[in-house]
């Protein structure tokens, strides 16, 4: 293992971890993505059962992930997991994955949904509104904010952790509060609204929308499959809680808070998600027509632009519904954005530090953080953003995701076996039971996105794979650079 750099600050507390695990998770998928998973599943309930597994999950996964964390807490945190219970390749799969798609796609895919709720409120914010031709390149002004979105985050967190943490805390706090309001609404302000007791009637009628809006019931293994593929949408919503494991050289007690960060920030969201969804299902009909003259016709299936929280709103608050939604999705999608860009840069500095990334990566700046990771993985978020690819590169990489998540939990039972002197001041819940039901579960999913939507899964398989000549490299690469540093060496005394 690499010894802990004493440049680090130990300056995050279980708030602060808790604040990480939350601000990260809750981004813009939660408004949007029910609407795709109504149509996949069609009815209420379905909806209802596709955020619990969901929220099940995700805590399994956090609970499970504790016990690594409190035998590792080290800077890079899934990644020192892998490397240790298995081989530096494995480590170097996830790093490779995380710094090329997972983590510097999510960021250019949640700066442009900042860019584009603010061009609800600022016009001129469009994807139509081209900036600067630069031969096939058109530079859009969503594209612009977006950049400039990112930018501006990559120099915050290059101000050091406390900086970092104390944004995150503010805008995780204020997104939380801005849901619990959104909650409390759904509840209080739409008795005379009848959606409810439409979905009622249908609420385990399960049916899928195919070509052309045909509406096709389900049941058996078919819909089994419909889950399996809604799931991906909700999952992706509920992504990023392990990011708090990459700071833990920076968390104080991190044997102690980085698990119960993990807990109760992955328990307190999932209970959130499902509560903004029984707000969705009690406020719109789950099924509508694409068209529909108004949000209840249109329903949570064909919400426009599948904004479905903007269309529950606007039932509430009529016009003012979308400039209300776009001011919280702008929140929530800058405090999102935070903490990926203020967490994926310690995965790149561990892997550094193992000679598996450029050696000025493992480096701090005055401040105590690994600026120049964090500006390399902002540069390269910048390039995802002009290319315009980073949608359909996180679309491939969900596979990879799931794969990840399943041999993590698989290392606990692999470093049980192998490593049993290693102190556990916290062991995974349920263990071997839950963790292999989580194995188990994400297996299925897996299974399930292989047969229907081969289409992502197999490109994202590709992408991991690709790493391997790619780490043989590397290493051939940093020996290489280590016979000359140490012939150069000998030069010098002599």
């Amino acid at each position: 293992m690499q010894v802990e750099n004493r440049l680090l600050q130990k300056r995050v507390n279980l708030f602060d971890g808790i604040s990480i695990v939350a601000g990260a998770m809750i981004g813009s998928g939660i408004f949007i993505v029910s609407a795709d998973i109504a149509r996949n599943v069609g009815s209420p309930g379905w909806l209802m059962v596709v955020w619990l597994i969901t929220g099940i999950i995700t805590v399994i996964g956090a609970i499970s992930y504790g016990e690594l964390a409190s035998m590792m807490p080290h800077v890079g945190g899934q990644y020192v997991y892998l490397r240790e219970a298995y081989h530096p390749l494995i480590g170097f799969l996830f790093g490779w994955t995380t710094f090329l798609v997972i983590q510097c796609g999510s960021i250019a895919a949640v700066a442009v949904a900042f860019a584009k709720f603010s061009g609800v409120l600022f016009p001129w914010i469009s994807e139509k509104n081209v900036l600067l031709h630069v031969g096939k390149l058109n530079i859009t002004s969503t594209q612009f904010i977006a950049i400039a979105m990112i930018s501006f985050l990559t120099w915050l967190n290059t101000r050091g952790i406390v900086t970092g943490k104390t944004v995150q805390n503010f805008f995780t706090s204020t997104k939380v509060l801005a849901l619990f309001g959104f909650i409390t609404i759904g509840f209080f302000a739409t008795k005379a609204i009848g959606s409810f007791e439409i979905n009622r009637e249908v609420f385990w009628q399960a049916s899928q929308v195919g070509t052309e809006n045909k509406v096709i019931p389900l049941s058996g293994f078919a819909l089994i499959a419909a889950i399996g593929t809604a799931l991906v949408g909700s999952l992706f919503s509920s992504d990023a809680w392990y990011n708090v494991t990459y700071i833990s050289g920076e968390v104080i007690n991190p044997k102690r808070n980085v698990p119960l960060s993990l807990f109760f920030g992955t328990l307190i969201v999932s209970v959130i998600y499902l509560f903004t969804n029984f707000i969705y299902i009690k406020i719109l009909p789950l099924s509508g027509s694409p068209d529909g003259t108004d949000v209840l016709s249109r329903g949570i299936q064909f919400a426009a632009d599948d904004r479905v929280a903007t269309s529950a709103m606007s039932v509430v608050f009529g016009d003012y519904a979308a400039i209300i939604m776009a001011i919280f999705i702008m929140v929530s999608t800058f405090g999102c954005n935070h903490g990926l860009i203020l967490s994926g840069p310690r995965v790149y500095y561990a892997m550094a530090k193992d000679g598996l990334f450029f050696k000025k990566v493992g480096s701090l700046n005055k401040k105590g953080v690994p600026g120049f990771a964090i500006a390399v993985q902002g540069v390269w978020a910048v390039l995802l953003c002009l290319s315009g690819t980073y949608s359909n590169l996180l679309d491939y990489v969900i596979f990879a995701v799931l794969i990840f998540f399943s041999i993590t939990i698989l290392a606990i039972f692999v470093l049980r076996i192998k490593r049993p002197d290693i102190p556990r001041p916290y062991k995974a819940f349920g263990y071997p039971v839950i963790p292999a039901i989580y194995i188990l579960t994400t297996l299925t999913i897996m299974i399930i996105l292989l047969i229907y939507k081969p289409d992502y899964t197999f490109p994202g398989l590709a992408l991991v794979i690709l790493g391997i000549p790619v780490f043989y490299l590397w290493k051939k690469y940093s020996r290489k650079n280590e016979d000359n540093q140490i012939h150069n060496d000998i030069s010098d005394e002599n």
